[in-house]
């Protein structure tokens, strides 16, 4: 008789009757196969469970190291300031990022070392089971939840080393400050961010101007099916902040024929012969849009796959951008030049920049 491993009842063999080949001795299922439990090894305590002066060190070595993490965040905000990097030389950079990252490195490798060793040096030593028991919310159980916690606490020491658990505190309270301290420092700190990115270089008579070389752009120059990388003129000759300007202000110019165009009734204006121009600056997180297919008029952001139909007012087809590229107006000057009617109406990049 074999046994089923399922139900644990016997199962009974072919009867013979049915002229079924006889079962192979490789393949009978014999329960005595099972290995059993070994359950666990025997308890090897450590140092620091029977030498009252190295678990003391111990200690100390787990909070030195989060004053070290506190140490290394200070550092990371002061080097921010002693080595500045607003003169564009590339060795300001280079030392302004070394010491930002030996100062977060330190910070995140003290809180990381140190909670390794309170764990392996201070920490209860038990080897334990934990057994699955089913989803419940009796008081029992809940109570069974708060004697976890509570065992927890005692078990780490969490309560009880003091000067340990202040000092972990301490660092994670530092640790995120030098982000906050390199993140406000993006924007200028004398003028206010949300202004500065409502705005562009853009404003009426500004004529179009190729990227990078600054030429300016005639109507009679963009071909049927064509895409100019844009940058308004007078860009090239800024001294300081021409990256952020132009990260603002960069624009995709194509020409259709004007009967695929299908405009909006108040932006019917805002085109001339076809000629349209819109923000190179993806509406997702900001990465540009540079890859134009003339056959069906779709800009492909070849980050995040968002695509735009410049048929349709740069509207979104597909991808995670979830409004249209912004469109800037754009006539033509008594030269022939292109020129745009005034900055964009809406501000340009990621939606969360309209979330003031």
């Amino acid at each position: 008789m074999a046994q089923d491993d399922h139900s644990g009842t016997d199962v009974a063999a072919a009867d013979s009757s049915h002229a079924a080949p006889a079962a192979s001795p490789g393949t009978a299922l014999i329960a005595q196969d099972a290995f059993e439990n070994p359950g666990f090894p025997a308890h090897r305590p450590r140092v620091t469970d029977e030498d009252p002066k190295r678990e003391k060190r111990a200690q100390r070595t787990v909070y030195t190291l989060f004053y070290l993490s506190i140490v290394g965040s200070v550092w990371a905000i002061a080097a921010y300031m002693l080595f500045p990097m607003e003169s564009n030389n590339v060795g300001d950079v280079r030392l302004n990022n070394l010491f930002i990252g030996l100062g977060a490195t330190l910070a995140l490798l003290g809180i990381g070392f140190g909670a390794v060793h309170w764990a392996k040096s201070l920490m209860y030593d038990v080897e334990l089971v934990d057994e699955r028991h089913p989803v419940g919310g009796s008081p029992e159980t809940q109570a069974a939840a708060v004697k976890v916690f509570q065992d927890a606490d005692r078990e780490s020491g969490f309560s009880r080393r003091a000067v340990i658990r202040n000092s972990l505190i301490g660092a994670l309270l530092v640790f995120p400050l030098p982000a906050v301290v390199l993140f406000r420092g993006l924007a200028p700190q004398d003028q206010n961010p949300i202004e500065l990115l409502s705005h562009t270089m853009w404003k009426k008579g500004t004529r179009l101007a190729l990227d990078p070389s600054g030429a300016p752009i005639k109507a009679s120059d963009v071909t049927m099916g064509s895409a100019f990388h844009v940058i308004p003129e007078g860009l090239q000759d800024l001294e300081h902040g021409k990256l952020d300007e132009k990260a603002k202000a960069a624009v995709l110019l194509m020409r259709l024929d004007p009967k695929d165009l299908n405009e909006l009734p108040e932006r019917k204006n805002w085109s001339y012969d076809g000629i349209v121009a819109y923000s190179k600056i993806c509406t997702h997180v900001g990465c540009p849009v540079a890859l134009y297919e003339q056959h069906t008029h779709h800009l492909l952001c070849p980050c995040h796959q968002s695509q735009f139909d410049v048929s349709n007012h740069c509207e979104v087809i597909f991808g995670p951008a979830k409004r249209p590229l912004p469109q800037l107006p754009i006539a033509v000057d008594d030269e022939g030049y292109l020129i745009a009617q005034s900055d964009f109406t809406e501000p340009v990049g990621p939606s969360f920049w309209e979330r003031h």
